[in-house]
């Protein structure tokens, strides 16, 4: 190699020694490495997306095109057009009784994940705590991080059914403690947060003076239990941030629409990051959420309908082989300890993509708690379930 070609290959070597400390040590999501290889595969079943395989329902579809029709392709306010935001505020107090201002505590997101991203930033100053209560979505630990807070995770318990834990939550709290992030229904347990335990934690926000941050971006996808919106709770609306969005519960994954809501005074700062990182929300989006709120009620209760019944399909069918599951209530997850066939999670996983090309995703890339489980998303197709497991079924019972 010439002395010049060294020296080219020394600084692009080098280049990565640009990166800020933060980003560098930012561990990539445990999620996308299996992406990644699934992407390199014929054949394979992936329960391991946490996307519906719906399309999205024909009255949204056709209000986005409307809006493009209409020439609709320009910025709208940073929080996102008023008529959304007036239609949404509806659609929540009709679901919960909760009540929020169109104009001053709502703000349109790019997704629920920008949401997040806002939120964390916006209350979090370098030092400060955020306790998160795991197995939870990848996202949440890493937002903490950036932001230049402290992801202080509690571990919940499958004996539990996943729920949350007050005592562990209230033993977690410090001098530094600034917010508590639940996320119920739950990614990747499919849990949901019983009433009892989400009055422990607003009485433990009251106690210490504490922010919750609600993401609850599967309120929809429940079976046979009413979801709990954590701001109907008493007191909790004026110290509280509810996050959600269109992705899961409406099949809108690329649409990358989302929200929060909450007092003026939080969202103001949301709105405030946000005019300088996005601008608004995609103008197309924002327009068929509006359609998804008022005209797409049947559309939904029929993909919901047909979560149950590949939920019952998965749930029954992994403790049948031996992989005990708790019954999940919410989102579209299956949660099995596998630790019982001696593998470790990670194991687990790359033999079972490398063995029966079936794709699912190590537990502990979701945090303490995660350990010994993998997550099986069931928004595939039923036929692949079945298929899925009974490669699964085949692979556990060779390494038996």
């Amino acid at each position: 190699m010439s002395t010049t070609s060294t020296k080219m290959a020394q600084t692009v070597k080098n280049r990565s020694s640009y990166l800020s400390q933060r980003v560098s040590n930012l561990r990539p999501s445990g999620i996308r490495k299996f992406f990644d290889i699934v992407a390199t595969m014929d054949d394979v079943i992936s329960l391991g997306i946490g996307e519906p395989d719906f399309t999205t329902p024909d009255p949204i579809l056709e209000a986005g095109i409307r809006s493009l029709q209409k020439g609709e392709t320009h910025y709208t306010s940073n929080a996102g057009i008023i008529e959304l935001r007036r239609a949404l505020s509806k659609h929540l107090f009709k679901l919960y009784g909760v009540e929020y201002d169109p104009a001053t505590e709502i703000v349109i997101t790019v997704g629920g994940s920008e949401a997040l991203y806002l939120s964390a930033t916006a209350l979090l100053d370098p030092g400060d705590e955020m306790i998160i209560p795991t197995p939870c979505f990848v996202s949440y630990q890493a937002e903490a991080f950036m932001a230049g807070g402290v992801a202080v995770e509690v571990p919940c318990k499958m004996e539990n059914n996943f729920d949350l834990d007050p005592d562990a939550i209230r033993k977690a709290i410090t001098p530094r403690t600034k917010a508590i992030l639940v996320g119920y229904p739950n990614n990747p347990t499919g849990a949901i947060a019983s009433r009892e335990t989400l009055l422990e934690v607003a009485r433990l926000a009251e106690e210490h003076d504490l922010i919750v941050i609600s993401d609850e971006i599967y309120d929809q996808l429940v079976y046979g239990v009413p979801h709990v919106c954590f701001p109907t709770l008493p007191g909790m609306r004026a110290r509280s941030l509810l996050l959600g969005g269109f992705s899961k519960d409406y099949a809108m994954t690329g649409w990358r629409i989302g929200y929060a809501a909450g007092p003026k005074e939080l969202i103001s700062g949301l709105v405030r990051i946000h005019q300088y990182t996005i601008m608004s929300a995609p103008t197309t989006a924002q327009a068929a959420a509006i359609a998804a709120l008022e005209e797409s009620e049947k559309e939904v209760a029929s993909m919901i309908a047909e979560y149950d019944r590949r939920r019952k399909l998965i749930v029954n069918g992994l403790n049948r082989i031996g992989l005990p599951t708790f019954e999940p209530k919410g989102a579209f997850y299956a949660f099995p300890k596998i630790s019982v066939t001696g593998m470790d999670d990670e194991t687990f996983a790359q033999k079972l993509l490398e063995e029966e090309n079936v794709a699912v995703v190590p537990g502990s890339a979701f945090g303490a708690g995660g350990e010994g489980f993998v997550r099986c998303s069931y928004a595939t197709a039923y036929d692949k379930i079945v298929e899925a497991l009974q490669r699964i079924e085949n692979f556990v019972a060779r390494h038996a």
